[in-house]
């Protein structure tokens, strides 16, 4: 498993049904998770804002040498925030149809209804619980994304639990992706509702 995956996961056992993680938020925490996996398998460094990509390692997950095969190979190379927006498109769906075919999650129907709309859960599996328990121990890099997305509550950015400048850095582009992405849902709701009141009026 990897920690888009294991971040994926996570997301899906939240209790609390008001603070669902939204898809773009997590979609741009999993292009991030995927980023230091690659900067774990040292398939790419970064250097300032830039993705400069190192070695083919064998990566050993479909999803993550996607990932890789994505990368831009010339200078001058992508940043960090760029990266997250180009790869982040979509990308929860990605995640959530490669582990229901791996067998990793399982759709079940909520409400009472026989008609109710169909849900994914995370299946008891040794990945899902190699995830649960990188999170029971507030594994540094998983926290912190998660906390982007708004599980777990607030966490420091800089906090020196993280491997390196290079994952620090990744992690805070996300944290500012995901403000980006609310302020844009912000004015468009401010829009919509200034339209809609002019049509009454």
């Amino acid at each position: 498993m990897t920690t888009a995956k294991d971040l994926f996961i996570i997301s899906l056992g939240n209790p609390r049904p008001e603070l669902a993680v939204g898809q773009g938020d997590l979609s741009l925490a999993l292009a991030g998770a995927e980023l230091i996996d690659l900067i774990g398998a040292a398939a790419v460094t970064v250097d300032d804002d830039r993705i400069v990509p190192g070695g083919a390692p064998t990566l050993d997950d479909r999803l993550l040498d996607e990932a890789a095969a994505r990368l831009t190979l010339e200078p001058p190379y992508e940043r960090i925030a760029d990266w997250l927006w180009r790869r982040g498109r979509d990308l929860s769906a990605a995640y959530q149809t490669a582990l229901e075919e791996g067998g990793e999650l399982t759709r079940k129907r909520s409400g009472r209804l026989s008609f109710g709309s169909n849900v994914v859960e995370p299946v008891d599996t040794p990945d899902r619980r190699r995830a649960d328990a990188r999170w029971e121990a507030q594994e540094p890099v998983l926290a912190a994304l998660a906390s982007a997305v708004g599980i777990g509550g607030p966490r420091p950015e800089d906090e020196p639990g993280l491997a390196d400048d290079s994952v620090t850095a990744v992690v805070a582009a996300v944290h500012d992706a995901v403000m980006e992405l609310e302020a844009v849902r912000q004015r468009r709701t401010i829009e919509n509702s200034a339209f809609a009141n002019l049509w009454r009026g």
